[in-house]
C-alpha cells in the first residue's frame, strides 16, 4: 500500500500555477507585426496556468488573427491570397450601430461589421472604435464589410454604460490626448484634469493641457499660478483663446502629424479651437448656459477628421464624469509623481496618505511640496475606487 501510494504522488501532475494578475497580453502594434517573433510571445508556458472564463479562447483568437496578418504581409504567393481575403487596409472615422466609416487610400467606404467578429480584448465591449485600423472587403454599391480589426496600439476608454465593469473603448490608436479646459464659462475644473492625465497614462496617450478662453481672466498670472503644480510636473500646458488667438499657432504645431483626441466639458470650447487651427473645418459649437453655467452638448458623437496640414484630430463629446474603471485604491498613487516621491518617507510601506500617523506626504502638502488642489483631487478620486 505505501508504494503504490509513492507511485501515485510520483505520477501526479504538478499543480498549476496561480495569478492574480490578469492583464490580457495585447500583440504589438501592426507596425511591429513583421518583428514579432511568434514562437517567442505566444509559445504556451511551462506550466499551465488557471485563466479567467473565456481568456483562453481570446488569447487563441488573437493568435489566430496576428497568423494571419503575419502572412498577409509577408510578399509569398499565400500572402498575396490572405491579403485578398481580408481585403483593403484602413482607418475608421466614424461609428453608428451597427455601421461603421472607414477610410482606405483617401476613399470614404460605409461598413457594415462581419458577423463572427467579436471583441476579443478582455475587458472591452466593442468591437470596433474610432481609430481602429481594419481590413474591408468591399461590396457592390460603394459599400463594404470590416472583416478584421487590427490589435489596438494605444486606448482612450470609459466604463461601459450596462456593464460597469467592462470599458467601452472611445478612441483607438491615437497619439496625444488633448484635455481642454476653460478658465470661465464653464470655471476651470482640475480633478477632471487630473482624471483625464491618469486616463492618457493608462492608456498609453501622451496628455496635453489646454486652458482655453484666458481672455475671460482678470488678472493672466492667476491662470499661470493655478496650473503651475502642473507646470512644475513637466506637463505640457498651453494658454489659449479661440476668440482671440492666443497659443493657436503653439497648439497647430503639436497637432501636426499626430492624432490627437480631445476631452474635456461641454462648452470649453473644443470645437472652436479646431475651428481656429483649421478654417472651415464644419463643427458644431455650442453657447454656455446662462442658468447653470455649464456646456450644452454639441458634438453627440466620436468623430475623427483630417487636418490638411497632416494629422487627425478627434472630436468627442463632453464627458462630465469620466470613470477608472479597473484601478484600485492602491495604484492612485502612482499617477501623482510628487506623492510617489514623497511616499517613500511614510512610516508605513501602505500607507493611503489620508489619515495614518507620520505620513510624509500630507507633511508634504503642509510645506508647499505638494499642491493643496492636486491632493485635494487624489483623496476625492481615491474614495470612488475600491480596495
Amino acid at each position: 500500500m505505501r508504494l503504490l501510494r509513492k507511485q501515485v504522488k510520483h505520477n501526479r501532475k504538478p499543480n498549476r500555477v496561480r495569478t492574480k494578475d490578469w492583464t490580457p497580453e495585447v500583440p504589438p502594434a501592426p507596425r511591429e507585426l513583421h518583428e514579432w517573433n511568434m514562437a517567442e510571445e505566444w509559445a504556451s508556458p511551462a506550466s499551465e496556468r488557471v485563466m479567467p472564463i473565456g481568456e483562453r479562447e481570446r488569447r487563441s483568437a488573437n493568435r489566430d488573427m496576428a497568423s494571419t496578418l503575419l502572412e498577409a504581409q509577408s510578399e509569398t504567393p499565400e500572402a498575396q491570397t490572405a491579403a485578398q481575403a481580408l481585403g483593403n487596409c484602413g482607418i475608421v472615422l466614424e461609428i453608428s450601430t451597427g455601421l461603421c466609416r472607414v477610410e482606405t487610400d483617401r476613399r470614404q467606404v460605409l461598413c457594415s461589421l462581419r458577423g463572427s467578429l467579436r471583441a476579443t480584448q478582455a475587458g472591452f465591449t466593442n468591437v470596433v472604435a474610432v481609430g481602429d485600423r481594419v481590413y474591408v472587403q468591399e461590396t457592390d454599391g460603394g459599400q463594404g464589410v470590416v472583416t478584421a480589426v487590427l490589435p489596438r496600439r494605444t486606448t482612450l476608454a470609459r466604463p461601459d454604460v450596462f456593464q460597469s465593469h467592462l470599458q467601452q473603448v472611445i478612441v483607438a490608436n491615437a497619439d496625444q490626448l488633448l484635455i481642454v479646459a476653460s478658465w470661465r464659462e464653464p470655471a476651470i475644473w482640475l480633478e477632471l484634469i487630473d482624471r483625464y492625465l491618469i486616463t492618457a497614462q493608462r492608456g498609453g496617450l501622451t496628455p496635453l493641457v489646454c486652458v482655453n478662453k484666458v481672455d475671460l481672466a482678470d488678472d493672466a498670472e492667476a491662470c499661470h499660478r493655478e496650473l503651475q503644480p502642473y507646470l512644475q510636473l513637466d506637463y505640457r500646458v498651453l494658454f489659449a483663446s479661440a476668440t482671440r488667438g492666443d497659443g493657436v499657432d503653439e497648439l497647430r504645431q503639436r497637432l501636426l502629424g499626430r492624432t490627437t483626441v480631445l476631452a474635456g466639458l461641454s462648452g470649453v470650447g473644443k470645437s472652436s479651437l479646431l475651428q481656429a487651427v483649421q478654417p472651415g473645418l464644419r463643427l458644431r459649437t455650442s453657447e454656455v448656459s446662462e442658468r447653470h453655467h455649464a456646456g450644452r452638448h454639441a458634438t453627440t458623437q466620436v468623430n475623427m477628421l483630417r487636418l490638411e496640414m497632416g494629422g487627425f484630430v478627434v472630436d468627442t463629446p463632453g464627458i462630465r464624469e469620466f470613470g477608472l474603471a479597473g484601478l484600485g485604491k492602491r495604484d492612485l498613487a502612482q499617477y501623482y509623481p510628487e506623492i510617489v516621491a514623497l511616499g517613500i518617507d511614510c512610516r508605513f510601506s501602505d500607507c493611503s496618505h489620508t489619515d495614518e500617523p507620520d505620513c510624509a506626504v500630507r507633511a508634504g502638502v503642509g510645506q508647499g511640496l505638494v499642491s493643496e488642489a492636486r491632493y485635494h483631487n487624489y483623496c476625492k478620486i481615491l474614495v470612488e475606487l475600491p480596495g
